[in-house]
């Protein structure tokens, strides 16, 4: 008696769905891999590196390694830790606003040069920023803002990609007619866009702030241009530069790790607190 036999359309479809269960477990060893190498590193003093396994924890010389930290170089990751909040906390609001208005106004407002204007867009999202620090240096020299706050601050604030997810939000979230009848109401621009679009743009805008505070905290080729004061730097420049000094003194190892498991964590507090907004604008802009 002869066994029945799956039918190929079934086989073919478990093959499919476990192809795909296999590359997501991979893209997730990938991601958190490094991750837990970092957290069991950080519990390790210098000697135990050479004692113990890549992902084996020591006996828990965490809280040691992060008081020596907050203490090398008398408290300097501070000031990094400052920098960073500064130019990724207040230059992600300040951006996501800006990218918010500018794609508000190429969405919703009538002025000559619009699609001009959206074409620069999106001609600047195809341009790598890399490219743009040699120009940015050369206007900061000439505006003598090199190696200051500002010099790195004020191009944070401009992101084409976030006017483009903006603009598609806005032109999705905001009825014409909600606008119109703003303006038989008497209300101007700006208190159309502060009153009326941008609470109804607020998960894109969230979206965007996101990623403006992801990308403003990993940045690291322009603070690497415009800053020589070690006092300016954020923690991505900080720590490259301890990290240049461990192999002639091993002793900063320790404290590049355990700078950069630190280095985490504001990102992953963003993302727990807002992925609320996020996640419901992700799907707003998906079925709309």
């Amino acid at each position: 008696m002869t066994r029945p036999t799956a039918a190929p359309g079934r086989t073919s479809r478990w093959t499919s769905r476990g192809a795909v269960y296999a590359v997501l477990v991979i893209a997730a060893l990938y991601s958190v891999l490094p991750l837990i190498w970092l957290l069991t590193s950080a519990t390790k003093s210098l000697g135990d590196f050479s004692t113990t396994s890549a992902f084996e924890f020591a006996d828990w010389n965490l809280w040691s390694n992060i008081g020596d930290l907050f203490a090398a170089e008398d408290g300097v990751f501070l000031s990094w830790v400052r920098n960073s909040l500064l130019y990724a906390g207040l230059g992600a609001v300040l951006g996501a606003l800006i990218c918010a208005a500018c794609g508000y106004a190429i969405a919703k407002l009538d002025f000559p040069g619009r699609r001009v204007l959206f074409a620069v867009t999106l001609t600047g999202v195809l341009v790598p920023t890399t490219a743009l620090a040699l120009p940015l240096y050369l206007l900061a020299s000439e505006l003598r803002v090199v190696d200051t706050f500002w010099a790195v601050f004020i191009p944070l604030l401009t992101n084409p990609f976030g006017v483009y997810l903006a603009r598609a939000y806005a032109e999705a979230a905001v009825p014409d007619e909600v606008i119109e009848a703003a303006r038989v109401d008497g209300a101007g621009e700006l208190r159309i866009f502060f009153r009326v679009a941008l609470p109804m743009m607020l998960p894109g805008v969230v979206t965007v702030l996101l990623f403006q505070f992801v990308g403003i905290w990993n940045n690291f080729f322009l603070p690497l241009v415009m800053l020589t004061d070690p006092e300016l730097f954020p923690m991505t420049l900080g720590l490259y530069q301890w990290s240049t000094r461990v192999s002639q003194f091993p002793d900063y190892n320790p404290l590049v790790i355990t700078g950069s498991l630190l280095a985490v964590v504001p990102l992953v507090i963003a993302f727990i607190v807002l992925q609320r907004q996020w996640r419901s604008g992700l799907a707003s802009g998906s079925v709309k």
